[in-house]
């Protein structure tokens, strides 16, 4: 037997309800906001990602899958949607349709990690990039769409941290500053920050190892270093937060793992899961289009893990809601009826219902079992009396009430029921 890739699960039927009711909510939410959805392939030139993400982050050193295809060009499953998502809006030149373009892709992404609870090789994210607009108000509202999403998900417990990292203005300051601190400590360091100290040293914050932490716990912060237009953004996204009444902590420690982040930087955490606690994570990345070939051209977004926001609705036992009765199926006793209920069942789908039929000749007992195991409002009951008398019988399976109908009109009854009847 073939099994699958370790770090990279089967969504089962039975789990995949759950996804989907994750999603719908997501679009449901995004598109109040006026969010467009985005479809990019999975895979890309590799020189995107090296030059988008940044050549010293562990993500390009380390995780990124790539291969050479069979014209010898290198390519690479996408370890993140925004760099894949600014190629797209500036290949396809959608800030001339917009000043502010507002884009959300949801898809699989690809690293090659070790396998760890909360962390997986292939993952699924909700990504959401606002495009084109420099001031501070895009992104208190990139930020409250987020806490508004979790809290439609019903996630509860949940800390917002909030930071800025600056700008090309005075980042360089902190970052000398901070080397020459790391510098003198280099001895406490792991070998991973030892790399990190001479190609992208802020990722030391964002070390996990004991004494990595000790050492940023000591280190100079950036709020010392903050020019004053990044001092003066990052102090009117806290006072529109506030506005909303979404409580949030400043954490000078807060850096978000990619080379393209300026000014605001957000998490949201949940400690109920240990280690891997981050549901959702973003920015600003006022840099990246310009990397990317495009015009100089502000940015913000997000990555929500789909997996992240399932094991913490698990974690903190929240009950799924139970499945609705919807639908019809259609029983028969004896074969003379199947094809009056085959028909019957594709007129119902293409009305609009969800409809199914027994296609392994299983008892009439067998079908009825069957019909409230996947939970169908009502059954339609088709046999050689039903068919000689023209008519057919109705079941309420939740009430259990049943009637016969003029098997002419069964069609239009079950279509003009209203909602609440057949959810």
């Amino acid at each position: 037997m073939i099994k699958g890739i370790r770090g990279a699960p089967d969504i089962l039927p039975e789990e995949s309800g759950k996804w989907q009711a994750l999603e719908i909510v997501a679009r449901d939410v995004l598109d109040r906001y006026g969010y467009s959805e985005i479809r990019t392939p999975a895979f890309e030139r590799t020189e995107l990602f090296v030059r988008g993400i940044g050549e010293g982050t562990d993500i390009v050193e380390k995780e990124m899958y790539t291969f050479e295809d069979r014209g010898g060009e290198s390519l690479t499953l996408r370890p993140e949607a925004t760099a894949s998502l600014m190629r797209a809006y500036v290949e396809h030149s959608l800030g001339a349709k917009s000043s502010l373009v507002k884009l959300y892709l949801i898809g699989p992404m690809f690293r090659h990690e070790r396998p760890q609870s909360g962390r997986f090789r292939q993952f699924h994210q909700v990504d959401v990039e606002a495009v084109g607009s420099p001031g501070p108000a895009v992104d208190a509202e990139v930020v409250a769409l987020l806490h508004h999403l979790l809290e439609a998900w019903g996630l509860r417990g949940i800390q917002l941290h909030l930071n800025s990292i600056g700008d090309p203005a005075c980042r360089p300051a902190y970052r000398q500053a901070f080397v020459a601190y790391a510098e003198a400590r280099r001895s406490a360091l792991c070998p991973d920050c030892h790399v990190r100290l001479t190609k992208n040293p802020l990722r030391i914050l964002d070390c996990k190892v004991p004494s990595c932490q000790q050492v940023a716990a000591g280190a100079p912060t950036i709020s010392a270093y903050l020019c004053e237009p990044c001092r003066d953004h990052f102090a009117a996204v806290r006072s529109m937060l506030d506005g909303l009444k979404i409580e949030h902590a400043v954490n000078e420690r807060l850096v978000r793992g990619l080379d393209y982040y300026t000014r605001t930087t957000f998490e949201f955490l949940n400690t109920a899961l240990g280690s891997q606690n981050a549901v959702a994570g973003g920015g600003r990345y006022d840099g990246l289009v310009e990397e990317l070939g495009g015009p100089p051209t502000p940015a913000i977004g997000f990555a929500i893990g789909e997996e992240r926001i399932l094991a913490s609705l698990e974690a903190q036992q929240t009950p799924p809601e139970s499945p609705t009765y919807t639908g019809v199926y259609v029983a028969t006793a004896g074969a003379e009826a199947f094809p009056t209920a085959l028909d019957l069942v594709q007129t119902l789908r293409r009305r609009g219902l969800r409809a199914a039929l027994d296609l392994e000749g299983r008892s009439l007992k067998g079908q009825m079992r069957q019909a409230n195991k996947d939970r169908y409002r009502y059954s339609v009951i088709l046999g050689s009396d039903e068919l000689a008398r023209g008519q057919a019988t109705l079941k309420d399976m939740l009430s259990g009430e049943q009637r016969a109908i003029p098997l002419s009109e069964v069609v239009e009854h079950l279509t003009r029921l209203p909602e609440r009847e057949q959810a």
